[in-house]
């Protein structure tokens, strides 16, 4: 069943290809296979066990034994949240394109794709076998960034090639230095979970994973890449990559980093806690001095992956749910900013907020992607009644106990958050309309509706955040757990203060408490 995620699109992305298929079909397959895909990720979600920290719906079938590969495919409680922020956004890129949009075979074809090495990804329980999709998105992804994207579209889709390439390599050494140290013949990663290997080589491989994971997400400063490539590519690549390309980093760093080497990881934990609190900052500082909306954006998110790694680096079962409700949270988020961006330079022709200004005029401006933006910029801040409130509630309340400073420094990027959205929003979208951008063109449909469905999300889990967290719960809390028996076993000062830490925030701030008081 898990297959046909990926399966799906790229028999979709084959008949696109097929040259007897007239160019004006092809963002009509294209969405009705996102659509096809949509509604079997519900369909899975439906019949997802909630109450399990096991993976479900497996799927095993040998491949290449020598080489250890093998297809191992499961979804569990930190998966099946991306799959699902996955699904959904890609139709809605796919929905949000224009049927005429130049070379649509190829580029459809890449969008799904693109979709099928992400839902890879997130489904693999063989390392090299998540290995093989983590690189297989590199190349659709650099592709529409080089012949969809802007001026500099050559530099920037270069400059993520190399990045994506580096971090490619050190998971792959740290994939091959971890089975052949280890003595197992496979690369499963349940065989890989049971090594018992010293303490000092685990740092070494866990380190190489944190740099390789590291770019992806990026963790300052190793974010170079990020704000040149979603500047430069096409509104729907920037929609997928910062909705759901980032999340393979956090994730991964949840999945194989704390998964394989938990003992190692309360050795590096401290330092990743301050490199989060370095990546919300920056992230938040540079935000308020851009002027291009994209830019603006682009380093919002990562100072909002900041969040992520605070709380997977806290890994108590609370700050280990808050981690992928966060990821979830961005993944919404930042989509939605991302598509009213591009409306406003559809219908602007421009992103600059020193030029724009009164677009929230209701007669001849762009009231309705004014709203939206503002209720984006709200969710973003954490206003309570969004799933950013949510969200960040979660992950300082499960991160204080065990690093209460850098929990307290991240709250400070919560307020500056604030302020540059209200730098970006007051200046675009009030103020008086100039002739210059008088009766703009109206905002068709077709880019009104997916807004609309984000925004929908983002305050229905927002309001009912159970209906997000319940997927998770178990498999955080086992997490966790596990996390929690790696640190009690260890004697040294440091990680016993940081065990009585634990000790705190598993007696008083258990998932199932904290998300019941958020209920309305």
């Amino acid at each position: 069943m898990l297959s046909t995620l990926i399966w799906a699109p790229l028999v979709g992305a084959a008949l696109i290809c097929l040259p007897q298929l007239p160019p004006s079909r092809t963002r009509s397959i294209s969405l009705v296979v996102a659509s096809f895909t949509l509604l079997w990720t519900i369909a899975i979600i439906l019949q997802f066990d909630p109450s399990s920290a096991a993976l479900q719906l497996c799927e095993s079938i040998p491949w290449i034994a020598q080489l250890g590969l093998s297809y191992e495919l499961g979804v569990d409680g930190l998966s099946l949240p991306l799959i699902a922020i996955c699904s959904l956004l890609t139709w809605v890129s796919i929905y949000s394109t224009d049927s005429n949009i130049n070379r649509s075979r190829l580029y459809f074809a890449l969008m799904l794709l693109l979709q099928s090495a992400v839902a890879g990804a997130f489904l693999a329980q063989n390392l090299l076998l998540f290995f093989f999709f983590y690189e297989l998105e590199l190349i659709p992804l650099y592709l529409l960034i080089a012949i969809w994207g802007g001026a500099k579209r050559g530099y920037a889709a270069t400059k993520f090639l190399i990045y994506t390439a580096v971090s490619g390599i050190l998971l792959l050494a740290a994939f091959f230095g971890l089975s052949l140290l280890s003595g197992f013949s496979s690369f499963d990663y349940d065989v890989l979970r049971s090594q018992t290997l010293p303490i000092a080589t685990q740092l070494i491989l866990l380190v190489t994973l944190i740099v390789g994971f590291g770019i992806k997400i990026p963790i300052v400063p190793l974010h170079t890449w990020l704000p040149d490539a979603h500047v430069e590519a096409p509104t729907q690549a920037s929609v997928l990559l910062a909705g759901v390309l980032l999340k393979l980093g956090t994730y991964g760093l949840l999945r194989f980093g704390l998964g394989l080497f938990p003992d190692a990881w309360q050795i590096v934990a401290p330092w990743l806690a301050v490199l989060a609190v370095v990546n919300v900052l920056h992230g938040s500082f540079v935000a308020i001095s851009q002027t291009d909306m994209k830019k603006i954006v682009a380093y919002s998110s990562v100072g909002h992956m900041g969040y992520v790694i605070l709380a997977i680096a806290a890994a108590t079962p609370l700050s280990l749910l808050g981690s992928v409700v966060q990821m979830v949270s961005h993944g919404l988020i930042s989509g939605l900013l991302f598509l009213l961006v591009g409306v406003v330079y559809s219908k602007t022709g421009t992103r600059d907020v020193t030029v724009l200004q009164g677009l929230l005029n209701p007669e001849r401006g762009l009231p309705l992607v004014g709203s939206l933006m503002v209720m984006g910029a709200m969710a973003s801040a954490g206003i309570p009644g969004m799933v950013g409130f949510i969200a960040e509630f979660i992950v300082y309340r499960g991160s204080f106990p065990v690093f209460p400073i850098q929990t307290l420094l991240c709250m400070v990027g919560t307020a500056l958050t604030a302020v540059y959205f209200l730098i970006l929003i007051n200046r675009t979208f009030f103020g008086r309309l100039p002739d210059s951008l008088a009766n703009l063109p109206r905002v068709r449909w077709q880019d009104r509706m997916p807004s609309i469905v984000v925004t929908l999300f983002i305050i229905a889990l927002g309001l009912q955040p159970n209906w997000m967290v319940r997927w998770s719960e178990a498999t955080t809390t086992a997490l966790g757990d596990t996390m929690h028996r790696s640190i009690a076993a260890e004697t040294s000062p440091s990680i016993v203060r940081r065990q009585v830490a634990y000790e705190k925030a598993i007696q008083h701030s258990t998932p199932a408490d904290s998300i019941s008081a958020l209920d309305p």
